[in-house]
């Protein structure tokens, strides 16, 4: 059985909205502002990468743009509609899935528990028998406490979210964080195949080289600010680390070498809320 995704609602002929935009968005925790006029503009079916030093307001921005936390100024709208001031779950049910950095499982249910919490009220048998038929792996382990599973294991339930709330656009926050490189490799094939099914995906991630290489545009944040934003094809990774370098040298960041790529990136450091 090949998983197939299908979205909440088919996409309206012609020059539809993008399924998900942030306009001109401040948001951020009690009294401190993270983000400050943050535009991301998600077109149907595309993939996006937000990039940039910890501390820069990258997963703030995945928070805002799944309603954990609330827009201070400006709009965030899906298929064109104003949902500022909706709820996650509301929010879930118009398409949109968010997982989170840590890992977004309940680690004393089982993975079959698990499962069954974020499928639909109708459809759940199939659309867990999809995910299941995509992470093979997780089938053996259906029983299991998801908490016992290896670091591998519990990114890929989590990311098997994404096949069983059939969502329109998927939220993805540094979902290769403490993977050896073969598991980032295997979970990055799963992301391919959502979007090749036409899901759009908004990925935050550590590996710039990945990101560019699967994405069709990009957005490089800077200390809550869009420091770089263009099409993926046409941006560098020398051009992104230079933005990063924009920002480190203000805030006292270091640069490390990148994981095996012979490119430089800033060292995680940073915030809470990155």
């Amino acid at each position: 059985m090949t998983a197939v995704i299908t979205g909440g609602s088919p996409a309206p002929p012609g020059n539809s909205p993008p399924v998900l935009e942030l306009r001109d968005v401040w948001a951020g925790y009690g009294e401190t502002t993270v983000l400050r006029g943050v535009d991301i503009t998600v077109p149907r079916s595309s993939v996006v990468a937000v990039l940039g030093p910890n501390g820069a307001g990258k997963s703030t921005l995945l928070r805002a743009a799944s309603g954990l936390i609330k827009v201070r100024r400006g709009a965030l709208l899906v298929d064109g509609a104003d949902q500022s001031q909706a709820s996650p779950s509301d929010l879930v049910k118009r398409g949109l899935c968010h997982i989170p950095d840590p890992r977004g499982i309940f680690p004393t249910l089982t993975v079959r528990e698990n499962l069954l919490l974020q499928g639909p009220r109708r459809g759940a048998a199939e659309r867990i028998g999809l995910a299941l038929d995509t992470f093979p792996r997780l089938q053996q382990r259906l029983g299991q406490a998801a908490g016992t599973l290896s670091g591998g294991e519990q990114q890929m339930l989590a990311v098997a979210r994404a096949y069983v709330q059939a969502p329109r656009v998927v939220l993805l926050d540094e979902v290769s964080m403490g993977l050896a490189p073969n598991l980032v490799e295997e979970i990055f094939g799963y992301l391919r195949k959502l979007s090749e099914q036409g899901v759009a995906v908004v990925i935050v991630e550590q590996f710039v080289h990945r990101a560019l290489a699967m994405a069709g545009s990009v957005l490089v944040l800077a200390r809550g600010r869009v420091g770089l934003s263009a099409a993926a094809g046409m941006v560098g990774e020398a051009e992104i680390f230079g933005a990063y370098a924009g920002v480190a040298a203000s805030n006292g960041n270091g640069l490390a070498r990148s994981g095996g790529n012979g490119a430089d990136r800033p060292q995680a450091r940073g915030g809470p809320h990155g």
